[in-house]
């Protein structure tokens, strides 16, 4: 883009504008990328794997059941504690728009032990079903493809904290993508659907 107005530009700013505003850009579209409660109440919970540093790094990622992105966290080991770390910060994330009814995720032993961890603690209601249907999740299993198309075979990230970075502005821009901010659109350009 900047080339072709003629401006030559290094991929090493690019790089950096992305680390500096990428999280600024979440940040700031948090609030219009909310989940309605009546959307909310089915989320899908799973896992992908992408290469940081030369070594596979996990990606929890969850959705409505209409593809609404909740929230995502970038963990290095595939346990019960980084699933109950990811489950405890979506349900925080979401208090607007309350707890969900039911939690699908796949039959991933680390994400029930966390499930049934968080609600014997106490931060996760009693009441949510949690459900290990595999074909449920075809909606995130989707949603993960859209990502890694976007990463590439390689992933190309050298370290955490540059791909967390980056992957914040990336799941922001996928958000506002896929409509989600467009309840809150004040312009009247986009119509609301539900």
């Amino acid at each position: 883009m900047m080339t072709e107005r003629g401006v030559p530009v290094d991929h090493t700013t690019i790089y950096r504008w992305v680390q500096k505003y990428a999280p600024e850009l979440d940040k700031q579209t948090r609030w219009y990328r909310q989940v309605p409660d009546w959307q909310a109440s089915s989320w899908r919970v799973d896992e992908t794997y992408i290469r940081v540093g030369g070594t596979w790094c996990y990606l929890y990622r969850a959705i409505t059941a209409g593809g609404q992105t909740l929230e995502f966290y970038l963990s290095p080991k595939r346990n019960v504690a980084a699933a109950k770390r990811f489950l405890a910060k979506t349900l925080r994330s979401n208090t607007t728009a309350g707890s969900p009814r039911v939690i699908n995720t796949d039959k991933a032993p680390a994400l029930a032990k966390a499930i049934s961890e968080l609600k014997a603690e106490g931060i996760c209601p009693q009441t949510v079903e949690h459900r290990q249907v595999k074909y449920l999740n075809n909606v995130i299993e989707g949603d993960h493809g859209r990502l890694k198309r976007i990463l590439g075979p390689k992933g190309a990230f050298k370290n955490r904290i540059s791909a967390y970075r980056t992957l914040k502005g990336m799941e922001a821009m996928h958000s506002l993508r896929k409509g989600q901010g467009t309840m809150f659109d004040l312009t009247g350009t986009r119509t609301q659907t539900r």
